[in-house]
């Protein structure tokens, strides 16, 4: 591609030759180096001044070739950091350094401070790498040594790369370098399988014949490897004794963090990036690097200099850690070299200027008549000074743009230029068809003119949609990770702590204690310690673990323990049933009336359906795609949707309201997006222009960036129905707009709208269909969407390449802040700092000007006014300040994905769907996030502040704002759903047991059945085989995991989803034992009972009984019948009681003979009619 452009390039031919090429403006620099990409026969290296150019020209010069374009990770810490790398990137970086030799052609993109530093031996990664395939003679203990030797991580359940996890005959290992983790199923000590998994659902996808294994880290962590470093390090350095020194902790095979700066005492010997290369690499160089470099070492030995004090912490020198300069100059002579630069270059042997040059400005100008005046202009002069030079073939003008929607926008600007440029595929495709303007897809930022030296080709003008356009958004793309969605979030008992208040549904409010394995009747079976008032222990077997939810109504401390076996905790639950069925009725009438306005019925047309998903640029993830067919589903039903889209902040809610927005206008309806802020609406609308481009649907968004004039023409035309998708602020709201035909309401995060503005949505709920998204949903909302009044999705899984973000909650120091911001700088990113007092905010501002002197520092806050707000938002957008000092406007801001640092002054002061909501401007792209939550004196911190903070700090993991908002509401105590009134209850039984019992009774009241209250308080089948029936704990090693496969198992509505279990269980853990079949087998009678009312079974060798609840339906003469057929073998205890004496000594048989008896009361229960 591109090829035909830049064709006499300068090409060194041998080591050691350097040649020249200048004035590379705009795009020509990246077209430049995939022209030596392409024609260098080997790898082509190319040495950029920062990161900030390294990502960049990563993107653009992928639009003009072929060949793979790589970059090399750096750390991303700072020289001497406490931190260590992201295991993400340490793998990518492995991953790089393997094939690197054996790589044949290609452009690998380093900036210069990652080319300093010296990298592990090259014969290190290759001793370290091991081969595993299918049907190799390799025992599991081998395998688990050489995992260890190698670095990897026990864990209990594998998530990141260098992690592994070991179960019976099974390991679940997560490669260096690979996207998705192996399960490797051992027959003896042969490997019998490999097969990918997922890692979020532990899943199988597929199945492979071999994986490579790469060591973990990049030094070795073998016990040899740690003596070879406890002698070099006491050669240079006191060996210190306290357990934090680094000494002490390599010791003991802890990793401190910042170990990377130790590494050359691990080897005898270290390598560069050089050394890696293949023999015939070419060098690409950007400018003069030399004052990249001197800046980079300069301040190595300052930060060398003020941190070798630490005794515990000696540092090495910066000579051992990186090159020196003339040591980098030396290896770029002995390589052919081509220093590319931007400026026109003095023309002399070796030293040649591209025959490019710059566009003049061709900025549109919306205040004017003619926007494109300019534009015009140029096209108009340059192609008939061009076409009048007739020897050369006819010129050319190439328009390049970043997406299909913005393909649309300069189209419908260009309109009025009378210029319709034809779509090409590439720019070699574009030269080479008759078409004088053509449209190209690609991420390039700035266009230029090129002058072609050889007749038979044209000239050509490369323009760009930020040549016309001016700034634009860059959208990073990546492809998504498929993942599965978690609906148990909610009454998980994996995250349960030993002492935190649970709720039993018979004995009341316990504290766990945790997991015992007690012997009963003879027979093994885990039972989950509860403790009540007094230390009464309550021993709860794990076959009735659905009895036991999470207590969340209030503070943990605060929970009101039951005495067990006292009458407290019937009349608590009685109340709380009675209040339920009241409140159920009041739910039925809000559903009712929604049920009674028929609201329309979408239809879909799956083919036009189809090519609007294909355009999505990503894969959906599973939570997701259940998402978008819940809403679809919805929308398609004659009743009015009422959705709540809970998604933590990046993870594709817009995607779900994209859909539903297609939906909607392919059935000729109006869709109106309602967000908090005006950017929000523009970032809104540049997207929805983006996803409609190729359909003939109008999107306009009403803002200040509109004059009076066009809003005035909007709302005419709105009225009308000529504009299809409106997107806006409050103003949307207003009582003067009207709307042609409206069908669906998006709203985004709903909870920064005021109460009238909400009173409003209210009153078009039952007229419109509406979706709400949210990433924290407030607890209300919450409250609502687990009641069942309004629907409910949670999108959990983040997209791929998501890390999660590292949380620190510090005391306020300078050293910290200055620190944080350095890192985030000097990689080429950008700071929040949150200081929510205006009054103070320009004084904080000055300090840290002065306290980071590399950072350039402006302010944002609400008293502003909006354009001037609108103004500095922009242009920390588009990189012209790298340290934002602001107020908590920035909560629902624009999408700044080069921002992954955020510092909070005073976080104590913050809510916590507040300190969520603002941790989630961070971490939108594949770089470390970091969130530092400054506070004072801990001494000085309230008690419900501490809960806040640690709340947020232990929940890094994205997805997260669900668990919070849960947390949130204990934190609060469940707040008010339709009144105060109910705080009480819900306080007395728990949040899930309430809603459990609200849920039955709103789906018995819908039913037309009034349940009563015996049937709300109802209980559950006790089922008592006396066999062992347990996981043992060799099969599942975890104790959070265990309980958590109890409770599924326990809490299973149907055989499907008991089926389900068990081949998730062999899938995970392997062959069942025999005690986890009992259990499976006791899960799957529990459900028989249910459906006749058996409140509990026995089993034992000599026979058993069934006991019925009082309103079973068994048919009398049934059961008369059955007493007189074998009266020694059957018979009734009190009226409820069916007893049977039958020798039962084996397992097989007292199962098959109480499952065939449960068969025979279901086939013989009385019809409906009779009853």
């Amino acid at each position: 591609m591109g090829s035909m452009a830049l064709v006499n390039i300068p090409m060194p031919t041998k080591a050691g030759d350097k040649k020249h090429l200048g004035q590379l403006v705009g795009g020509a620099l990246a077209l430049s180096i995939a022209k030596y990409t392409q024609q260098h026969s080997g790898v082509t290296l190319l040495a950029v001044p920062d990161h900030q150019m390294a990502i960049k020209l990563q993107h653009e010069v992928g639009q003009f070739t072929q060949q793979s374009v790589s970059l090399f990770p750096d750390w991303e810490t700072l020289p001497y950091d406490n931190f260590s790398p992201h295991q993400d990137i340490i793998s990518d970086r492995i991953a790089q350094l393997y094939q690197l030799p054996t790589q044949q052609q290609g452009l690998l993109i380093i900036p210069i401070s990652t080319l300093l530093q010296r990298q592990s031996p090259q014969e290190y990664l290759l001793q370290s790498t091991l081969m595993v395939k299918n049907g190799d003679l390799y025992s599991l203990e081998k395998l688990r040594l050489q995992l260890e030797k190698s670095g990897y991580r026990h864990v209990d359940q594998v998530f990141a790369p260098g992690e592994y996890a070991h179960r019976g005959s099974i390991i679940d290992l997560f490669p260096m370098g690979c996207d998705n983790p192996y399960r490797i199923d051992f027959f003896d000590d042969e490997i019998d399988s490999i097969r990918t998994f997922d890692a979020e659902s532990q899943r199988t996808i597929e199945d492979i014949n071999e994986i490579r294994l790469l060591p973990a880290h990049e030094f070795p962590t073998t016990e040899s490897a740690i003596e070879d470093f406890r002698i070099r390090w006491r050669q240079r350095f006191e060996a210190r004794r306290e357990p934090e020194s680094v000494y002490m902790q390599v010791s003991k095979a802890t990793w401190p963090g910042g170990i990377e700066y130790w590494q050359p005492l691990f080897f005898d010997h270290t390598d560069s990036l050089f050394d890696y290369l293949p023999d015939n690499t070419l060098l690409l160089t950007i400018g003069d690097l030399e004052a990249q470099i001197d800046t980079f070492l300069t301040d190595v030995d300052y930060r060398y200099d003020q941190r070798k004090v630490d005794p515990l912490r000696p540092l090495l020198e910066p000579h051992e850690l990186w090159l020196k300069k003339d040591e980098l100059f030396g290896h770029f002579k002995a390589m052919p070299q081509v220093t590319l630069s931007i400026e026109a270059l003095q023309e002399k042997t070796g030293r040649v200027n591209a025959n490019v040059s710059a566009l003049p400005n061709l900025h549109a100008q919306h205040q004017l008549k003619e926007p494109l005046a300019e534009l015009r202009k140029f096209l108009e002069h340059y192609l008939s000074e061009n076409n009048d030079l007739s020897q050369n073939a006819t010129a050319k003008v190439i328009f390049s743009v970043e997406s299909e929607g913005r393909r649309e926008a300069l189209n419908e600007l260009l309109k009025s230029s009378k210029v319709r440029p034809k779509a090409a595929k590439s720019l070699e495709d574009a030269l080479t068809n008759k078409d004088t303007y053509c449209l190209v897809l690609g991420s390039t930022e700035h266009g230029f003119i090129h002058q072609s030296s050889d007749a038979s080709l044209p000239n050509f003008a490369f323009i760009c949609e930020s040549d016309v356009l001016g700034d634009r958004v860059i959208q990073r793309r990546k492809k998504d990770r498929k993942a599965v969605n978690s609906d148990t979030v909610i009454r998980h008992l994996a995250e349960l702590k030993s002492g935190q208040p649970v709720v039993h549904l018979d004995h009341g409010i316990g504290r766990y204690i945790g997991l015992q394995t007690l012997e009963a009747g003879g027979m093994l079976t885990e039972y989950v310690t509860l403790e009540y008032l007094n230390n009464a222990k309550l021993y709860v077997p794990v076959s009735s673990l659905n009895l036991i939810s999470r207590y969340s109504g209030g503070a943990e401390e605060t929970a009101p323990l039951h005495k067990l076996g006292s009458d407290a905790w019937n009349k608590a639950r009685t109340r709380a049933a009675e209040k339920v069925r009241d409140v159920a009725a009041e739910l039925l009438d809000i559903y009712a009336k929604r049920e009674i306005k028929k609201g329309f019925k979408f239809l879909q047309d799956r083919e036009q359906y189809a090519n609007f998903k294909a355009t999505f640029p990503f894969d959906e993830t599973d939570d997701q795609d259940m998402a978008i067919n819940a809403v679809l589903s919805d929308m398609c039903q004659a009743k009015a949707m009422d959705r709540l889209v809970c998604g933590d902040v990046g993870f594709g809610k817009t995607e779900v309201a994209m859909r539903a927005t297609f939906l909607a206008v392919d059935n000729n309806k109006q869709v109106a997006v309602l967000v908090p802020t005006t950017l929000l609406a523009q970032q809104h609308f540049e997207n929805f222009r983006d996803r409609f481009a190729n359909l003939p649907v109008r999107v306009e968004v009403l803002s200040r960036f509109k004059s009076a004039k066009e809003q005035k023409q909007i709302l005419a035309d709105l009225a009308e129905g000529k504009v299809d998708i409106i997107i806006g602020t409050h103003k949307l709201l207003q009582d003067d707009i009207k709307f042609g035909d409206l069908g669906l309401l998006v709203v985004d995060e709903e909870h920064r709208f005021g109460v009238r503005q909400k009173e409003k949505m209210k009153a078009m709920r039952a007229d419109v269909d509406i979706l709400t998204l949210t990433a924290t949903p407030i607890p209300r909302t919450l409250n609502m969407a687990m009641s069942g009044m309004r629907d409910l999705s949670i999108i959990a899984t983040p997209p791929a390449r998501r890390l999660a973000i590292k949380t620190f909650v510090r005391q306020n120091d300078d050293a910290v802040i200055r620190e944080a911001v350095l890192r985030e700088v000097m990689r080429g990113g950008q700071v929040y700092f949150l200081h929510n007092q205006v009054d103070t905010i320009d004084k904080v501002a000055e300090d840290l000007a002065k306290l980071i002197p590399e950072a350039r520092v402006t302010t944002a806050h609400g008293q502003m006014r909006e354009r001037e707000l609108e103004g500095i938002m922009n242009d920390f957008y588009h990189q012209r300040f790298n340290l934002l000092v602001c107020t908590t406007i920035i909560e629902t801001g624009i999408d700044v994905p080069t921002a992954n640092t955020i510092i909070m002054d005073r976080a104590d002061k913050l809510g916590l769907a507040q300190l969520h909501q603002l941790r989630g401007r961070v971490g939108r792209s594949h770089h470390q996030a970091y969130a530092y939550l400054l506070t004072p004196h801990p001494k000085a911190l309230s008690k419900d502040a501490v809960k806040r903070l640690d709340a947020i700090a232990s929940l890094e993991d994205l997805g997260a704002g669900f668990t919070l908002a849960t947390h949130d509401l204990e934190i609060r105590g469940a707040g008010e759903l339709l009144g105060d009134d109910q705080s009480g209850q819900i306080q007395s039984v728990g949040f899930s047991l309430y809603m459990e019992m609200l849920e039955q009774a709103v789906e018995a009241l819908k039913q037309g059945k009034e349940l009563s209250l015996d049937e709300l308080l109802r209980q559950q089948t006790e089922v008592e085989l006396r066999l062992p029936a347990l996981l043992p704990d060799d099969y599942i090693p975890d104790i959070n995991t265990r309980l958590s496969m109890y409770k599924r198992i326990a809490s299973v509505n149907n055989e499907n989803e008991l089926a389900e279990m068990k081949v998730e269980l062999i899938d995970r853990f392997g062959t069942l034992p025999d005690a986890t079949k009992n259990l499976l087998v006791i899960g799957e009678m529990k459900l028989q009972a249910a459906q006749i009312k058996a409140k509990k079974i026995e089993g034992h060798e000599k026979g058993g009984y069934i006991e019925f609840s009082p309103t079973a339906d068994i048919n009398p003469l049934f059961l008369v019948k059955l007493l007189q057929s074998e009266p020694k073998k059957y018979g009734m205890e009190g009226p409820t009681k069916f007893k049977f004496t039958v020798p039962l000594a084996d397992r097989r048989d007292r199962i098959a003979f109480i499952n065939d008896l449960l068969m025979q009361f279901k086939q013989n229960q009385l019809p409906k009619a009779q009853k």
